[in-house]
């Protein structure tokens, strides 16, 4: 580990060191590691603190683990599909993109998505016959993973035959779900217990990032040997030795003096963390009206550009010194800007980071006076989608109410409240008075439901950066439904102060959900619209663009109109 080098203004430095100074004389660390939920609001939080220990209970599970994996490799696998959602699908995303896949060992490919052209993408990229599919869900009642499952369940009993396709599925669950009595009584290959005392979003050093990671080859014993040096660290009663003690506060701090746009800079080689960190902190903390807003992947403005509500953590990576980032990072501490720099040495020391934000995220919370182990708005945003999806079981169509305005392929949509705040107009005019909405210290998130691929996810870019009006305001951008599970929290529950664009559009290909009286798209629309149900009861300001037809070519004519004179230049 190497030591962290902060650069604060005045203000910002003097209410960390008090903040710290409280925090040793409560002996709050030491409370945190005799799981003391007094530390937080002391409804309930001892109970999801098996995180501390994930490290020392996963070498003790390397084993089972290694001969796992050799067993895969041995059987000509080529390729491992996860099927997950959250906290299920976030790490092994990172180690995928990270580590890659070693040599010998299959390629690992994330899918957390109900869109159907990326669920019928990622079928036509891997053989069946070859292929392990994860399915994963810590309380096995996900929807996601679980009509995924019955998807690719169907076609490999179609490749392969009813007798050898539970071969080919895995199950990582807690103990007693209905998913692990559903992979015994289908005869999956094997079931991972996952331990009930972690949450989804802190399982990152569990079974359920390590399966995957060992899957691929990772050297999971070296990166735990690794972790449990932050672990230690972490346990430092002294806070200015305590490396998770001093992120946490410096980010619940840059809350509590309103700059709560945790803006993240990372080296290209650990860029894949900033999904994951954004699942952490925002889940975590974006509840009762306040929290932290992530931003990832935003570009890198010059500093005038910004506003005081901001807080920028660089991830720097010493084996890889990016200059253009550095020269970047310089000029924001040179304007005055806070910055914290994280130097990880190689990135074998992942697993450190992993357990360095957990810690962190835990201490902000404490400072926020929040429970950061629950996620009360996820559940809100399930239980909407999930009332649309069992009436379409029942027979029940889905109610599409009819547009503000349409113009060729772009169709408008808001909530009574919205719209009449927006008035009437045509495309160009009500996308303009939406942006005219944004106030100083305000944030705009794009929210799509659409494929995640290269060329969206260029051109979604391109719209935040757009939105975002050079970095005059933060700038996110999410896909449907995988942010509902990260930072779909701190969206609706969070401060009041997001501007949101959410994006749906006409699907090309639409399989059936196998079992169900409806299909992926309904699914996805079904989300799309429990997401908008749940940000209009929380007051959000809110603005929905539907793309028809060819998707691509309407969002390329969306990024038009918003690059035209006048309209992000407020």
């Amino acid at each position: 580990m190497l030591p962290d080098k902060m650069s604060l203004p005045d203000a910002f430095a003097d209410a960390l060191q008090q903040q710290l100074a409280n925090w040793q004389k409560a002996g709050a660390t030491a409370r945190i590691w005799a799981r003391d939920a007094g530390v937080w609001t002391g409804q309930g939080e001892a109970r999801w603190l098996g995180w501390l220990d994930a490290v020392t209970r996963a070498r003790q599970e390397l084993d089972e683990l290694q001969d796992f994996s050799a067993a895969v490799c041995a059987d000509g696998i080529r390729h491992v599909v996860l099927l997950g959602m959250g906290g299920s699908s976030m790490a092994p995303e990172v180690f995928q993109a990270v580590f890659g896949n070693q040599p010998g060992f299959p390629e690992l490919r994330v899918l957390d998505s109900t869109d159907p052209s990326q669920l019928v993408t990622m079928e036509r990229a891997v053989e069946l016959s070859r292929t392990l599919f994860v399915v994963s869900s810590k309380s096995g009642s996900s929807l996601e993973p679980n009509i995924l499952k019955d998807y690719f369940y169907q076609r490999m009993r179609e490749v392969v035959g009813d007798a050898r396709a539970g071969r080919h599925f895995v199950a990582i669950t807690d103990p007693g779900t209905s998913l692990e009595r559903l992979a015994k009584a289908e005869g999956f290959r094997h079931v991972f217990h996952g331990e009930p005392a972690i949450g989804g979003r802190f399982s990152a050093l569990s079974v359920f990032g390590l399966v995957a990671a060992a899957l691929i080859g990772v050297d999971c014993a070296g990166l735990l040997e690794r972790s449990a040096r932050m672990v230690d660290a972490c346990r430092a009663p002294d806070v200015q030795r305590n490396p998770g003690v001093q992120l946490g506060m410096v980010l619940g701090v840059g809350a509590l003096q309103g700059r709560d746009k945790l803006t993240l800079v990372i080296d290209p080689p650990l860029a894949s963390i900033g999904a994951w960190l954004e699942q952490l902190v925002a889940e975590s903390t974006g509840k009762q009206g306040k929290g932290i807003i992530p931003v990832d992947g935003e570009p890198l403005y010059a500093p005038q550009q910004y506003g005081n509500d901001r807080l920028f953590v660089y991830l720097g990576l010493t084996q890889a010194p990016d200059p253009a980032r550095e020269r970047a990072v310089a000029a924001l501490e040179a304007a005055g800007q806070p910055v914290l720099r994280l130097q990880i040495a190689e990135l074998a020391d992942l697993g450190q980071e992993f357990f360095r934000w957990e810690f962190a995220t835990a201490v902000a919370g404490a400072l926020l006076a929040e429970n950061p182990f629950d996620q009360p708005d996820v559940e809100a945003s399930k239980i909407a989608a999930r009332q649309i999806t069992a009436a379409a079981d029942a027979g029940q169509a889905l109610q599409e109410p009819a547009p503000l305005v349409r113009d060729g392929n772009l169709s408008l949509f808001a909530d009574p409240a919205n719209a009449q705040a927006l008035g009437d107009g045509d495309v160009p005019t009500l996308l303009h008075r939406h942006l005219r909405r944004l106030v100083p210290g305000d944030y705009i998130a794009v929210l799509a439901y659409m494929e995640r691929n290269d060329a969206n996810t260029a051109a979604l870019q391109q719209l935040r950066e757009l939105l975002g009006q050079d970095g005059r305001f933060a700038n996110c951008l999410g896909y449907g439904p995988r942010f509902l599970h990260s930072t779909g929290q701190a969206y609706k529950g969070g401060p009041n102060t997001g501007v949101f664009v959410q994006i749906t559009c006409d699907h090309p290909v639409d399989p059936p959900v196998p079992g169900h009286g409806y299909t992926f798209s309904f699914v996805q629309s079904a989300q799309a619209n429990g997401d908008f149900e749940v940000l209009a009861e929380r007051r959000r300001r809110l603005l929905r663009v539907h793309l028809h037809g060819d998707s691509a070519a309407a969002l390329a004519r969306l990024v038009s109109l918003l690059s035209g004179p006048g309209v992000t230049r407020l």
